[in-house]
């Protein structure tokens, strides 16, 4: 996939992309969170940070937390707005490549974010994460290990070797020699889990933080350290933002103990 950046004159047709992948904060949160937002329209925040609009291009599976991250966020920042885009890192990295208005980014791995280098500030590692086997409700296929993937009546799912929760899925299957066929390949990790939760496959490689979000729905399998994967979580401003002062303060304040909590409330490893 080339990263060429487009001219300014096609950002038009990024946009249209980006908007298309939207999710409003406001419209996620419940009607406690909906009123505290509605109601904050300040021009700033204790902190000193200016008050905007964001836009955050996030991994698929920062979904859930992201968006209490956000209600928190926006809480404490009066006149704050926060609109994020969760998608596969591969199509968020895209997205930025053809100049798609964000003002940050937050990838999966650190490899797809060196991808947009030249796009983006300094990024700073938030959170970390790590695979676990997702089972239906039950574990009704009585899946114990990584091999027990290998058995070919077994219908398991995997995300797509170009997503990074599909390319961590084939540096631990490859490193215990286990070959997996895999009756369909996802874009996104949070596909992989849905596939799981609807019983359209016996199990999947997910994060854990995917499979606690789910815990009602399905089961965990763990997998041991010394066979797992840690996933890095990179969080930068993107250079052309409109509200640079503003994107910063937020990225920034992803490392702050408010935001750090709320993440390993979630199940992710500090970074």
């Amino acid at each position: 996939m080339s990263l060429i950046r487009t001219p300014a004159a096609r950002r038009t047709a990024a946009a249209a992309l980006t908007a298309a992948l939207l999710v409003p904060l406001a419209a996620c949160g419940n009607d406690d969170t909906k009123k505290e937002t509605a109601g904050s329209t300040g021009s700033g925040s204790a902190s000193g940070a200016p008050a905007a609009r964001l836009t955050v291009l996030a991994a698929a599976s920062l979904t859930d937390v992201f968006r209490t991250a956000g209600a928190a966020y926006e809480r404490s920042h009066p006149g704050t707005k926060i609109t994020f885009s969760f998608a596969g890192s591969q199509e968020l990295v895209a997205q930025v490549a053809q100049g798609s208005p964000a003002d940050a980014l937050v990838t999966a791995d650190t490899k797809s974010m060196a991808k947009v280098k030249a796009d983006t500030g300094t990024p700073t590692v938030i959170a970390r994460n790590r695979l676990v086997i997702a089972t239906g409700e039950g574990n009704p296929f009585k899946v114990d290990e990584l091999k027990d993937l290998a058995d070919t009546e077994l219908k398991v799912v995997l995300a797509a070797p170009e997503v990074p929760a599909g390319k961590y899925s084939k540096k631990v299957l490859d490193a215990q020699k286990i070959t997996v066929k895999a009756v369909s390949q996802e874009p996104n990790v949070r596909a992989v889990l849905s596939k799981v939760e609807l019983g359209e496959a016996d199990a999947g490689l997910v994060y854990r933080t995917d499979a606690e979000s789910a815990k009602d729905k399905v089961d965990t399998v763990e997998i041991p350290d010394a066979q797992n994967a840690i996933a890095e979580y990179p969080a930068a401003t993107i250079k052309d933002s409109e509200n640079a002062e503003a994107a910063a303060a937020f990225v920034t304040w992803l490392s702050s103990p408010e935001a750090q909590k709320i993440l390993q409330d979630a199940g992710f490893q500090k970074p």
